[in-house]
This record gives structure tokens, sequence and C-alpha cells, in this order.
């Protein structure tokens, strides 16, 4: 039957549906194929891209890629003089031993010194300081909330950690919490020798710094170290560690020194890229959604980022981390790019590198990012969702956001893509604070991420394109299609849940 003798009552029947076409949602989550997504994933996890090391030859042509379909798209550029490259600088540095210590000193006598060389550990934080302040002992059962700011601004801490072989659960947050409070450096002081043989094995030689954020200068070393030069101070940390309670014991007649030196090994940059897509709602339209993937893996056998060989195979494709994420956020570049089908609200497209290093892309775009933070009412993190299971797919952060209800009913109300996103599986992993959501988390901006567990390729060269389920993976990009209309035409941004919000952002 021809169409050009359309009756009209066809023409009414067909109407709605071509309205409903206009408004973009059909026919450009349509655009989100397992075609294109094997395609691209060949692309981007190839042999010729060498593993896609942080800095390389192969990250900086799958950076570039990506910034031509950003274009292609029609995506305005979000990164340095009117590019889609956001790079950021790094800088490989060896910590000088012998040149680098610990020191404190009473006023009335008395001292202790360590250095670097013979018994004292750099845990990292800046380098080529002298990070001085009176002392503050902290001990007891410490949480973050737990620390009162102005005890410890200025200060340096020495925090008289519990007995034990291992470190404190949560002792990152807790020195992160002391940086941002104001301290000036932190002392981990320990009764085990175990816990300094394993933080001395795991220290790197040559130490990266990204950017401008070194972090808070920080040292481990034994308790003997200062009990042999100031034998009194047994009794004091002997009671201050028996407190059932967080203790501050502030001494403010000592003051401590870390002293670290380093020499510069080398200095190079890796890219971020990042393409917007602008809202239609005059008001809406200045805040943002960011998708986010990161595009680096770990390179090749022999490189310093822990890809073994398999045989013959020294290449670590990377293709399900992430190049499935990274693809994703292409796929969703392309489908909202469509005519019709942006949301009220802006839209950002990001794909960071550093992430096996220490997520060090999205922190440089958390710290430096093309809108004001504030701006940004949520973030989609995809990484690692082209494996394991047929139908479901993991959605760590759910419970700390109301976006974990918006994902739920949206969910709900596409049961043709037949995925269901469920809790976060594996809790004790700390899976959440293992990818770049994390880093918009600490900015106080809402956070999902989309994540379908490890498997036995991790980090290996087997995980290669031939084992992505590209059909699986383009059902649940059209799932966080569905998600990223509904939170970028909600009247209200997303909400943490309060005590989250306590826990995660104000630590």
């Amino acid at each position: 039957m021809s169409s050009r003798h359309t009756t009209p009552l066809l023409l009414g029947l067909l109407l709605p549906t071509c309205l409903v076409a206009q408004n973009g949602t059909p026919s450009a989550v349509q655009t989100i194929t397992p075609a294109d997504v094997t395609r691209r994933i060949n692309i981007i996890a190839h042999d010729s891209m060498g593993g896609r090391a942080t800095a390389s030859p192969g990250l900086v042509k799958t950076s570039r890629y990506i910034a031509a379909e950003f274009k292609r798209f029609g995506l305005k550029p979000g990164g340095d003089s009117g590019t889609y490259q956001l790079s950021f600088p790094i800088e490989t540095r060896r910590v000088d031993g012998a040149r680098s210590s610990v020191a404190f000193a009473g006023e009335s006598g008395g001292s202790v010194t360590a250095t670097l060389a013979d018994g004292a550990v750099w845990l990292g934080g800046a380098t080529n300081i002298d990070a001085r302040g009176s002392l503050v002992l902290l001990a007891g059962p410490v949480r973050p909330d737990s620390i009162n700011p102005a005890e410890v601004q200025g200060k340096v801490v020495v925090w008289l950690l519990p007995a034990g072989d291992q470190l404190p659960q949560g002792a990152n947050r807790v020195v992160s919490a002391l940086g941002a409070m104001g301290a000036t450096g932190v002392v981990l002081q320990t009764t085990s020798d175990s816990v300094v043989r394993m933080v001395r094995g795991r220290a790197r030689r040559d130490t990266r710094i990204v950017g401008d954020q070194p972090g808070l200068a920080t040292v481990l070393m034994h308790d003997r170290i200062v009990l042999t030069q100031v034998p009194e101070a047994g009794d004091v940390y002997a009671q201050l560690r028996a407190s059932p309670r967080t203790m501050l014991a502030p001494y403010p007649d000592w003051t401590g020194t870390i002293t670290v030196r380093d020499t510069i090994i080398s200095r190079t940059s890796s890219p971020n890229t990042v393409g917007i897509l602008e809202g239609t709602d005059p008001v809406l339209k200045n805040e943002y959604v960011v998708f986010s993937a990161h595009m680096d893996h770990v390179g090749t056998t022999g490189g310093p980022y822990n890809c073994g060989a398999m045989g013959a195979d020294t290449i670590c494709n990377g293709a399900d981390d992430d190049a499935s994420g990274t693809v994703g956020v292409v796929e969703l570049a392309e489908a909202f790019s469509q005519r019709g089908a942006r949301p009220k609200r802006s839209l950002i497209f990001l794909t960071v590198s550093g992430e096996e290093q220490g997520l060090d892309g999205s922190e440089w775009f958390a710290n430096h990012s093309p809108v004001a933070v504030g701006q940004i009412v949520a973030n989609v993190n995809m990484d690692m969702i082209g494996r394991n299971w047929k139908d479901t797919i993991a959605v760590i952060g759910k419970e700390h956001s109301d976006l974990g209800q918006t994902l739920n009913r949206v969910n709900a109300a596409h049961p043709e893509l037949r995925m269901t996103a469920v809790d976060d599986l594996w809790p004790q992993e700390r899976f959440y604070f293992r990818s770049d959501h994390y880093n918009f988390a600490v900015k106080g901006i809402p956070i999902l991420f989309f994540f379908n567990g490890v498997h036995a390729d991790y980090h290996r060269p087997s995980d290669s394109p031939n084992k992505i389920d590209a059909k699986k993976e383009a059902r649940i990009l059209k799932l966080i299609y569905f998600l990223g209309l509904e939170v970028g035409n909600a009247a209200e941004r997303p909400k943490w849940v309060p005590e989250s919000y306590k826990q995660i952002v104000q630590p």
C-alpha cells in the first residue's frame, strides 16, 4: 500500500506516535544497539590501543576518537581552550628518605627524630614541605564525626593506632577528614611491626602527584621510635589507647614537623574527554547531569599497572573494564543528541583517565569542572557493564539518595528491557569508594554506579571484546537513558538521605 494516499483516519491514528518520536524517547533510544556497542568496544579495546594505560599513546588515541564522536553529535566542548580534552598534569616524584623526616621537640627539652630512611614510612601527601604545628594526640575508637575540627586545625596530629596487625578500617577517611579540618600533617603510630612491614612493602618508590591536590603529609612509624627517645610518653600512650571514646590530647609545648624532600623523575599529562549538551529549559539548563566512565586501563605486561601476561598475550585490553562504560557514555551522548531528545537540564558526557591509578581524572574534573560543581545535580557512573548476568545489573549507591527511588520507578516502567537493577551485592568490597563517582559524591553530588561485578578476566589480557554481552549492555544503556530523561526533566534536583550525606559528604 502506498503512503501517498493516507486517509485522514489513518493520519489521526499515526499522529500520536509521530509526536512521541519528536519528544525523543522511542526514536532516540533506538540508536542504542548491540551492533553499535560491539563496534565501538572493538575500537576502544583493540590491541592497537595498547591497553590504554594513563598517559599512554593508546589512551590519547582513545580520547581523540571519543572527542570526534562528541563533535559529530554536536556536543559543546567542555575541555581546555575550546577543545573536548580536559587534561591534568602528572608528575612522578621520588621521595628522598635521607632528607625526609619526622621530628617532635618540647619547649622544656626532649626531642624525637626519625628519617624516612631509618624507621618512618611515608604514606603520601604533599612533598617538598615542612609541615609544622603544635602536637595533638588522637586515640580511642576514631570516627571522622567524633573529631572536633577546632582541636586539630593548624596542628600536627599524632594518631595512636589501636593494637592489631592491620590498619584500622576507614583509616584513609580519617586522614582525609583531618586534612579537611585543617591539620597540617598526620603521624600514625603503631605498636605493630607487622603493620610497619606491610605498609613499607606496599609503598611505592616513585609516587605520582596529580595537579595541585597533593593531600595531607602523612607518615607511619612504630611507637618505639618515640619511646626510645622519650620513655615517659609510654604511660600517656597507654592511657589514651585505653579510652572507650575518641580522645584528643593537645600538647601545645611540643612542636611536630614533617619534612619531605623529593626529586621530580618525570612530567606528563593525561586527558579527560568532556562534551556538553544544553538543556531545553531556560532555567533548568543551568543544572547538569553527568554521565561518566573511565577510558583508561592497565596497559601491558611489564608496565606499572599490574597487567599479567597470559602466554604470548601481553595486552590488557580492558573490554569490560572499562571500554564497556566508555562506550556507554558515547552511546548515551548519541541518543540524547537526537532531535527532540534533550531533557530540560543540561547533560555532561565525561570519559576520564587515571581511574586505575587512584581516580585521578575524576578528581581533576571535580576540582576543575567547566561548570560550577554546585550546578551538577547527579552523576551516573558506568564501570564494567558488559559481562556476567543476562538480566541483572548492580547499581551501587541507591540507598544514599532518592536517585535510588527514581531508578526503581523507571526500571518498573520499562519491563520490555528485561533488566533488573539490584542493590549493592558486595558491600564488604566497598565498591562505592572505588570508582569515579566517589569524587562526585564527596562534593555533595548524588550518584548511582552501574556495575556488573568483577570476573576471572579482571585486569588480565583475557578481558577481551569477544566476551562482551552487547545485547545486555544495550539494554542497560536504554535503562540509563530513561533514567537520564527522568532526572533531567524532574522539577526538583535529587536529594541525599540525610544520614548518608553526613557520613559521605561531611566526614
